[in-house]
């Protein structure tokens, strides 16, 4: 089902033709109905003729409720434009035209109404006035249908009409990225809050979990708990239709008009953003000014900044500014908006979002839609994060990133710097950045060995190291490394060749020989019987000072066991300590 939504100046019959249209109530409220004046959204709708269903979202024509009128137009592309034969073109027929263009209208029908108070002149004569009203906008080639909504006139042609609008109208994407601006938040007995909106991006599900943005940027988590469209329960909903959400987890006075419904890992809500504007024929903007952006069905005081070294915008003129919001919004290029000056109390321009994280200063931002200006002027770039700010899904150039040539020949660069720097043991690749690691596979000539990035086909400076062959030569009292470059002492115990307790290093073949012949006296003397230190000292041949670091590291391995000042056998005793050969 498609959602449209009605336009044009204050009675000029839009709740009236609904009514007759759909036999439904637009008005929800008593007084809207006794005073015969729509305050708030109405919703209702109907099957046509070809089977296929529509709804519309009914607004509110009165100058002081444009901020109604914008909520309800803000999240929909399809418009019944109405015009009354006995009046014309009207003020708010001009500002309703107005916002549809703004936020992106496609495709409508103007249906001119109360043509039984009017003769055929009459009624030729506001037909050319709209006509010349609508001259290239969006409505230039719309359908224009005579009707009565009061009498029935002229009903079947607008049905029929509505379903060639359909016909040409462009189905909405399914992107798996739903977000549901909400226009009404109320409580239902037994089934708690409930909110409703038209649907867009993707599909919501029952039991989805989701994050209900309020009005001032709080995020709540939810769970859908029912779906309806149509008055209907759903299991399933997909772009394009007005839905009723129930969701457990937020209050409904917390969700009202302006909240938003998203997936909170597909989304980074923005309040700064870049975007392209078009002023209004008769005014002009700069960087002052009351304004207010009206972007889906939210309305929130804004700042802005012209760019391109620009402080001045003038009507008709199209430009580029820098926005800045009171509350993070999840946004996405590409969304439309308007800009009202509630000091004139007019709409002053509409916008498009190009950038949602601007990642360049006012004086060099140049913002467009491309994901290759966004991936240029950050260098690097998450697959998942660069989709999240553009809605755009792209293969990744290097691991889970994308990457410009510059930022990438910079990162090569500096592996380059570091391995040659690094010397012969190579560098540890413990110290390189995500995004180093990431472009070694690209990189000729260098491999990872042993936690090390080395240059293929480079002696290893450490096979047949003299000072490794000194301690497996005297096992138990070893010789320190007084004249071993410290990095490669690191290095030989980084391999598990060597092992060091308490400033005292041993070569990992004096844990298996201490372990053997420690097998030997436990069998000897039975394994419930515990060795002193001085046992064991006499038994490895040593002095206190090399034993006890040994036996310690004995202790660590479960090769021994400390029971008070004696040692007995541990789980591991017959398990082989068999160091890793370089």
């Amino acid at each position: 089902m498609r959602v449209v939504a009605t336009a044009g100046h204050v009675d000029h019959g839009k709740s009236t033709l609904l009514r007759a249209l759909t036999g439904m109530e637009p008005d929800r409220y008593e007084e809207e109905r006794r005073r015969g004046l729509t305050i708030d959204l109405g919703f209702v709708w109907t099957t046509l003729a070809s089977g296929r269903g529509i709804a519309f979202v009914d607004v509110p024509g009165h100058a002081r409720l444009v901020r109604t009128m914008l909520a309800g137009v803000g999240t929909v592309d399809l418009c019944l434009f109405v015009v009354a034969a006995n009046e014309g073109w009207m003020p708010q027929s001009e500002e309703h035209l107005r916002i549809l263009e703004l936020v992106g209208a496609t495709a409508g029908v103007i249906a001119v109404t109360k043509v039984d108070t009017v003769d055929s002149d009459l009624l030729e004569l506001a037909k050319a006035e709209i006509a010349e009203r609508v001259a290239g906008t969006f409505l230039e080639r719309c359908p224009v249908v005579e009707v009565d909504g009061a009498h029935g006139l002229g009903l079947d042609d607008l049905r029929s009409a509505l379903d060639g609008l359909l016909d040409r109208a462009v189905a909405p994407v399914e992107q798996g990225r739903p977000r549901l601006w909400v226009d009404r938040s109320f409580s239902i007995k037994g089934a708690g809050t409930v909110v409703t909106g038209t649907l867009g991006g993707g599909e919501l599900a029952v039991g989805d979990e989701l994050a209900a943005v309020d009005r001032n940027g709080r995020s709540v988590s939810v769970r859908v708990r029912g779906l309806q469209s149509q008055e209907q329960a759903r299991e399933v909903v997909g772009p394009g239709q007005r839905v009723a959400v129930n969701v457990v987890g937020a209050h409904h006075e917390t969700l009202g008009r302006g909240a938003v419904l998203v997936r909170p890992d597909q989304w980074r809500p923005t309040a700064r953003f870049d975007a392209a504007v078009r002023v209004v024929s008769d005014v002009e903007i700069g960087g002052r000014g009351a304004l207010f952006a009206y972007i889906g069905t939210t309305e929130q005081p804004v700042r802005l900044r012209l760019l391109e070294g620009r402080d001045r915008l003038k009507g008709g003129d199209t430009g580029t500014v820098r926005v800045w919001l009171p509350t993070a919004l999840p946004l996405v290029p590409g969304d439309r908006f308007v800009l009202r000056d509630t000091g004139r109390g007019a709409t002053v321009a509409g916008g498009e979002v190009l950038d949602l994280h601007p990642a360049l200063p006012l004086s060099k931002a140049r913002p467009d839609r491309s994901t290759e200006r966004l991936v240029l002027e950050r260098g690097w770039i998450e697959v998942d994060e660069l989709e999240a700010i553009s809605g755009e899904r792209l293969t990744p150039t290097v691991g889970h990133w994308l990457v410009s040539a510059a930022a990438l020949n910079e990162t090569l660069a500096r592996v380059e710097a570091v391995v040659g720097a690094a010397g012969p043991l190579g560098a540890d690749l413990a110290a390189f950045d995500d995004r180093m690691r990431a472009v070694l596979p690209s990189i000729d000539g260098l491999a990872v060995d042993r936690g090390r990035v080395t240059r293929i086909g480079a002696a290893d400076p450490l096979a047949g190291h003299p000072w490794l062959a000194a301690l497996e030569a005297d096992l138990f009292q070893p010789p320190p490394p007084d004249d071993v470059p410290r990095p490669e002492v690191r290095e030989l115990v980084r391999r598990g060749v060597v092992v060091e307790e308490g400033g005292v290093y041993f070569a990992v073949a004096a844990l298996e020989e201490a372990r053997l012949r420690l097998t030997a006296w436990f069998a000897g003397h039975g394994h419930a019987d515990g060795a002193a230190m001085s046992e064991l000292r006499d038994l490895l041949g040593t002095s206190r000072k090399y034993a006890l670091p040994l036996v310690t590291l004995l202790d660590r391995r479960g090769v021994t066991l400390r029971r008070g000042d004696l040692r007995v056998a541990g789980r591991r005793i017959d398990q082989p300590v068999n160091p890793e050969r370089i």
